[in-house]
C-alpha cells in the first residue's frame, strides 16, 4: 500500500479481517491470477491441477464461502458488518478482480438457498457451508444470447421473453433453452441460480428463479469463453434441453418475491461490483506509484517529475472518491430495509470507470512497459476494461437505476 488509509473506528476483528485477506490476496489470489491470465487456452484455467483449484480450496479453508452464509446453516454472516462487506470485496479486487467474482459468484446460490425454509434447500447451504475443498460451485444463470440489459425491463411485453422455458407438468417444470457464454463460473459450476420464463405472456416479469444442480440430466456446457480481460474468471454457456425440475426448487413469479426484490438485486450485484473495483483502482494506482518511485529518467526517479506528481495526485483524487462513495453506500445499503438502487448502480459505473481510467494512466506512467506483460498494469487495464459491461452495461444500468432518483420529501 502507497498510502494512508483513513478508515475510522475499525475494530481489532476488522484489522485482523483485513491482514488475512491481504495476506491471501498477495500470495496466493494475485500470483495465480496473473499466471491463469498468460494460459492461451481458456480451457487450462479450469484443467485439472490449475491453480485455480488451489485458490478455492484455500478460500474455503479460510471460510470465506461462510461469511454470507446464516448462522442456522453454519455460516458467519451474524460476525458481518458492513465495513467487513467491503473489506473483503475490495482487498479481493485489489490483488485479482477476476477471482474476486469467481469466488463471490461461486457463493450465490448457497446463500439465497439459505433463505428458503425447504429441507432439500436447507441441506444445500448446510453442504456448502461444511466445503472445504472446493467441491460446490455456484454460478448465476441469467443472462442469455438474446437477453441481457432487457432482464430488468418491468412492464408485462410478450415481445420480451426469456429464451429459457419452464413449463409446468404434474410436480415437474420441464425446461428447455440455453444460456449465454457470459455465465460466470459457467462451465465448472455445480449449482445454479438459474432465471427461468414461466409465463410468457407477461414478459421479463413472468420469470421464475430456481436453485438446482447442475449434473441433471439434459443439462449440458460449452467451451469456456475466450476474452481479452479477466481470464481466469470462467465463463460459458449452459444448455437446457427438456430438464426436469422440481417443483420445490423453484419461485414462481406469483409468489411476488421476484418483484419485490428487483431493486434488492440491482443493490446487492452492482454494491458488490463496486467494492471489488475500487479495490482494483487502487490496485493500478498503487503499482504507478511503485514504479514512479524505482524508475529513474533525468537522473531521478520519474516521481520526482512534476508532471508525474500532478498525474499521480489526480489518480489518487479518483480512487479515494470511488471508495469513499462505495463506503457511503455499502454502510447505507447494509442498514436499510430500502437499499437504494440508484446509489448501488452509481457507485458501480464510478468504480468500474474510475479502475479504467487509473489503470490507463498506469500504463502511460510506465511507458512502454506498461504494455508488455512484465508489469501487471495491463492485465489490470484488461479487466477493468471488462467491468464496464459487466453485469450490466454501465449506460444501460443508469437507465435501468434512473426511475430510483426521487426527490426529497
Amino acid at each position: 500500500m502507497t498510502y494512508r488509509d483513513i478508515d475510522l473506528n475499525l475494530t481489532q476483528e476488522h484489522r485482523l479481517l483485513r491482514d488475512m485477506l491481504r495476506k491471501f490476496g498477495a500470495e496466493v489470489v494475485r500470483p495465480a491470477g496473473q499466471a491463469l491470465d498468460k494460459l492461451a487456452d481458456p480451457a487450462d484455467v479450469i484443467a485439472k491441477g490449475s491453480v485455480l483449484w488451489d485458490v478455492i480450496r484455500q478460500s474455503r479453508e479460510l471460510g470465506l464461502h461462510r461469511m454470507e452464509l446464516p448462522s442456522h446453516v453454519g455460516g458467519d454472516m451474524d460476525d458481518m458488518d458492513a465495513m467487513s462487506r467491503i473489506l473483503l470485496g475490495e482487498e479481493l479486487g485489489y490483488a485479482d478482480a477476476g477471482l474476486a467474482i469467481s469466488l463471490g459468484v461461486a457463493s450465490l446460490p448457497f446463500e439465497m438457498a439459505a433463505l428458503f425454509p425447504t429441507p432439500r434447500l436447507q441441506e444445500l447451504a448446510r453442504a456448502f457451508a461444511a466445503d472445504t475443498k472446493g467441491e460446490l460451485i455456484g454460478c448465476w444463470a441469467i443472462t442469455e444470447p438474446n437477453h441481457g440489459s432487457d432482464w430488468q425491463i418491468d412492464v408485462p411485453d410478450p415481445r420480451i421473453s426469456p429464451s429459457v422455458k419452464g413449463v409446468l407438468k404434474g410436480d415437474e417444470y420441464i425446461v428447455n433453452g440455453q444460456k449465454s457464454a457470459w455465465v460466470s463460473n459457467g462451465t465448472i459450476a455445480t449449482h445454479a441460480i438459474l432465471h427461468v420464463g414461466l409465463d410468457p405472456s407477461l414478459g421479463m416479469m413472468g420469470q421464475g428463479v430456481a436453485i438446482i444442480p447442475l449434473d441433471l440430466p439434459g443439462i449440458s456446457r460449452g467451451k469456456p469463453l475466450d476474452k481479452i480481460g479477466q481470464r481466469a474468471l470462467n465463463q460459458g454457456e449452459i444448455i437446457f434441453q427438456d430438464v426436469r425440475i422440481p417443483t420445490d426448487c423453484v419461485i414462481t413469479p406469483e409468489t411476488g418475491l421476484i418483484e419485490m426484490s428487483r431493486e434488492k438485486k440491482i443493490c446487492d450485484v452492482n454494491g458488490a461490483m463496486a467494492i471489488v473495483f475500487a479495490g482494483a483502482a487502487k490496485a493500478a494506482y498503487d503499482e504507478a506509484f511503485r514504479y514512479a518511485s524505482e524508475r529513474i529518467q533525468g537522473g531521478v526517479p520519474i516521481n520526482e517529475h512534476q508532471n508525474i506528481q500532478l498525474k499521480l495526485f489526480r489518480m489518487f483524487n479518483q480512487v479515494e472518491a470511488a471508495r469513499a462513495a462505495v463506503r457511503r453506500m455499502t454502510f447505507y445499503n447494509y442498514h436499510n430495509d430500502t437499499p437504494s438502487g440508484a446509489h448501488a448502480v452509481a457507485c458501480k459505473c464510478l468504480s468500474t470507470e474510475t479502475a479504467f481510467q487509473v489503470a490507463s494512466e498506469a500504463i502511460q506512467i510506465h511507458g512502454g512497459y506498461g504494455l508488455t506483460r512484465e508489469y501487471p498494469v495491463e492485465k489490470m487495464f484488461r479487466d477493468a476494461r471488462a467491468s464496464m459491461i459487466e453485469d450490466g452495461v454501465n449506460e444501460s444500468l443508469m437507465l435501468t437505476a434512473f426511475k430510483y432518483l426521487k426527490p426529497q420529501t
